[in-house]
C-alpha cells in the first residue's frame, strides 16, 4: 500500500516532464536539447544526494563490476525511456504522449517472465495484476477519444509509435539494473549511476542539436532543469525506490508500475493550467473515473497479496 501511495506522488512530478516538453516544442525548442539536458540537470544534484550519505565509493565499485552491463541497460532505461517522449512531444500533445505512455503499465506485467527467480515459474504472469492494468489502460483510451479525431496521421504515427518503445524500455531498464544490483546499492546511488552511464549518449545527442540548431534558449534551459529536477531527481527516485521495495514480488511490482497511470490526470490538469486546453467532458471523465477505480483495485490486490504472505509466514 504504502509503495503504491509512493508511486502515485512520483506520477504527479513525472507528469511535469510530458507538460513543459510541449510548452518547450510549442516555444520552438529542439527535443534533443529538452532530452539532453534534463540529465545534464539531474547530475548535479544526483551527486550531491550520493555525495551527502558517502554513498559514491559504493556505487563506483558496483559499476566497475558490471560496465558494459550498466551502459546497456542504462541506454535502455533512460536514453530508449526519454530520447522518445521528447521526439514525440514534437509531433503531438502532452495528453497525447502521456496517455501512449500508459502503455508501461502492461508493458511491465508482460515483462515479468524475463524476471522470475524460480526458472520453473519463468513464464507465469500475474493474470489479475494484468486483468486491472487492461482496465486502467481502457480507461486511458476513454481520456483520448474525444481529442483523437482532431489529430492528422502524422501526429498519430509519430507522436504515438516513440512512445510505444519508451514504454517497454523504461521498465525493462529499471527491472535489469534492480536485478544486477541484487540490492547493493540504494536508489539514489543506482539512479545517478545510471545518469552518468547514459551521459555518453546525452553528449552526443546535445552536440547533434548543437550542430544542427545552434544553443538553446535560456527558457528552454530553465524548464528543462524544472524537468530534470522534478521528473529526473525527484520522481524517478520515488518510483525507483518503490518499485525496489517490491522487487522480488512480481504481482505487487506491476501494480506499482500501474501507478504511472494517474500520470493523464495530473497532465491533464498541468495542461488546462499553463497551456490552456479544455477540460475533459463526457466519456473522458469516465475514464478518469475507470482509472481511479483501477487504482483502488491494484491497492487492494497489493494488501491481499501481502495479508496472504504474512499469514503463511505466521503459520511457519
Amino acid at each position: 500500500m504504502r509503495e503504491i501511495g509512493i508511486g502515485i506522488l512520483a506520477s504527479a512530478f513525472f507528469a511535469v516532464t510530458f507538460v513543459l516538453n510541449r510548452s518547450m516544442e510549442l516555444a520552438g525548442g529542439s527535443w534533443m536539447w529538452s532530452a539532453s539536458l534534463r540529465y545534464f540537470w539531474m547530475i548535479p544534484f544526483l551527486l550531491l544526494l550520493v555525495l551527502l550519505r558517502r554513498n559514491l565509493k559504493g556505487l563506483w565499485l558496483e559499476m566497475r563490476k558490471y560496465p558494459l552491463q550498466w551502459l546497456l541497460w542504462s541506454f535502455v532505461g533512460f536514453v530508449l525511456f526519454y530520447g522518445p517522449i521528447t521526439f514525440a512531444a514534437s509531433f503531438g500533445p502532452g495528453w497525447l504522449v502521456a496517455g501512449t505512455w500508459q502503455l508501461t503499465i502492461v508493458c511491465g506485467a508482460l515483462l515479468t517472465p524475463l524476471f522470475k527467480p524460480n526458472v520453473k515459474a519463468r513464464f507465469g504472469l500475474p493474470f489479475s495484476t494484468l486483468a486491472v492494468s487492461f482496465f486502467i489502460l481502457a480507461g486511458v483510451v476513454m481520456i483520448q477519444l474525444p481529442n483523437a479525431s482532431s489529430l492528422s496521421t502524422s501526429e498519430m504515427l509519430l507522436g504515438v509509435s516513440p512512445v510505444v518503445i519508451a514504454a517497454f524500455a523504461f521498465p525493462l531498464g529499471n527491472r535489469k539494473m534492480m536485478e544486477l544490483c541484487e540490492g547493493r546499492i540504494d536508489t539514489l546511488q543506482r539512479v545517478l549511476g545510471m545518469t552518468l552511464a547514459s551521459l555518453p549518449f546525452w553528449i552526443v545527442l546535445s552536440g547533434v542539436a548543437l550542430w544542427q540548431v545552434g544553443v538553446p534558449a535560456p527558457s528552454q534551459i530553465v524548464q528543462s532543469g524544472i524537468v530534470g529536477i522534478c521528473s529526473g531527481v525527484i520522481a524517478t527516485t520515488l518510483l525507483f525506490y518503490a518499485t525496489n521495495q517490491v522487487r522480488t514480488h512480481q504481482a505487487q511490482l506491476a501494480s506499482v508500475e500501474a501507478t504511472q497511470s494517474m500520470q493523464v490526470v495530473f497532465v491533464i490538469l498541468g495542461e488546462m493550467l499553463l497551456l490552456s486546453i479544455a477540460p475533459p467532458t463526457g466519456i473522458a471523465i469516465i475514464g478518469v473515473l475507470i482509472i481511479m477505480v483501477g487504482m483502488l483495485l491494484h491497492s487492494y490486490l497489493s494488501y491481499k497479496h501481502n495479508r496472504i504472505k504474512h499469514l503463511k509466514e505466521k503459520a511457519s
